[in-house]
């Protein structure tokens, strides 16, 4: 297995977002009309790096801004809060502060994370400003649809509002917490993990690095459930390397592939896989259209170059053995031919099951 290899060697450049995009957005309420752009948001006039509590880099700076640009900014940021959590009454607004605004140096979204903390009882959340692309907000919806979580987002034009999503960075937990896990928990982790890792290849969700995604505790009555979700859709259907698609190739993950291997056997992996295209499947049946409206979009999107369509083309015909993808254009119909693959056969097989 080969991990050290640099799979991705061009940046992801910005897909703005067209018509058919922005309709779909607004028919199911995830546009909104905001004061503040992603651009407003760029000058500041200062910034310190924000060390975590090990006075190691977070990549991280604290903006500051001047007095003007300041009010205006805070009344816009906590407009925007009341409208992601709430119904964007203004009544709670005095009773919101806008205690941070950090940028992020590093990745391509380069996003601004908020903090806002409601000033009656000090309890906090962060959301995020981003520049929006199409691609992104692809992946946020196929998270939304495919997944079983919910994502919590808004867009206006050339701008992007992200939820915050709570849980331990992969990174930090695979250095820090995997070691001390039960042999117990280590085996239900394996078992998340591919899980997760067949969730990202099936709807093409690629860069899943370590700090791509967090796992997040969940105390059960008698044990400690570890799930795992994502928290970067940036390289949602671009690349053309399959590898980008499929976890194990990350360096990043060597240690979680490792505890599988000794954790899983080859049946149990087989297992879980068919266990998570079953359940894509099954919410691809239950919310139809909302599906076929997204794969609509895409199919008359360019979200990739024509060389990574080509290759990925390519790849796919070899591992799945369905030469269907001969006839794809584009990333969208080329998404579209792997649901239909997944939803095909977990129909067949459970039909066959009920006779």
């Amino acid at each position: 297995m080969a991990v050290g290899k640099k799979l991705m060697s061009k940046k992801k450049p910005t897909f703005p977002v067209n018509e058919m995009l922005n309709a779909y957005l607004k028919n199911y309420n995830r546009n909104i009309k905001i004061s503040l752009y992603y651009d407003d948001l760029l000058r500041f006039q200062g910034s310190v790096t924000v060390y975590d509590k090990n006075d190691e880099d977070t990549l991280w700076v604290r903006t500051y801004y001047s007095q003007y640009d300041r009010e205006e900014i805070d009344r816009s940021l906590k407009k925007i809060y009341t409208r992601l959590h709430s119904d964007g009454n203004d009544d709670n607004i005095p009773f919101l502060n806008v205690d941070a605004i950090d940028y992020c140096t590093f990745g391509n979204s380069k996003p601004f994370r908020i903090k806002i903390r409601n000033i009656l009882n000090d309890n906090f959340s962060y959301f995020y400003v981003k520049k929006a692309d199409a691609s992104r907000i692809y992946g946020l919806e196929l998270e939304h649809i495919l997944s079983p979580h919910n994502m919590n987002f808004l867009v206006f034009k050339d701008t992007l509002i992200e939820e915050h999503i709570a849980g331990i960075p992969g990174d930090d937990f695979i250095r820090d917490i995997l070691p001390d896990c039960t042999e117990l928990e280590k085996a239900q982790i394996a078992k998340e993990f591919v899980k997760f890792k067949e969730r990202c290849l099936v709807r093409l969700l690629g860069d899943m690095r370590s700090y791509n995604y967090v796992v997040t505790p969940i105390h059960d009555f008698d044990q400690v459930i570890y799930k795992i979700r994502a928290i970067d859709f940036d390289q949602q259907s671009f690349e053309g390397n399959l590898k980008v698609y499929n976890l194990q190739f990350m360096k990043e993950n060597f240690k979680m592939i490792e505890m599988v291997g000794k954790k899983l056997q080859n049946d149990s992996i087989r297992q879980y896989k068919i266990e998570e295209r079953s359940f894509m499947a099954k919410r691809m049946i239950t919310a139809p259209r909302r599906t076929a409206r997204l794969i609509k979009c895409m199919k008359a999107d360019t979200i990739s170059f024509p060389e990574n369509v080509a290759l990925l083309k390519k790849q796919l015909i070899k591992y799945v053995g369905d030469v269907k993808f001969k006839d794809c254009n584009n990333m969208g119909e080329i998404l579209e031919t792997i649901l239909a693959f997944v939803k095909r056969n977990y129909l067949d097989i459970s039909n066959k099951e009920l006779f």
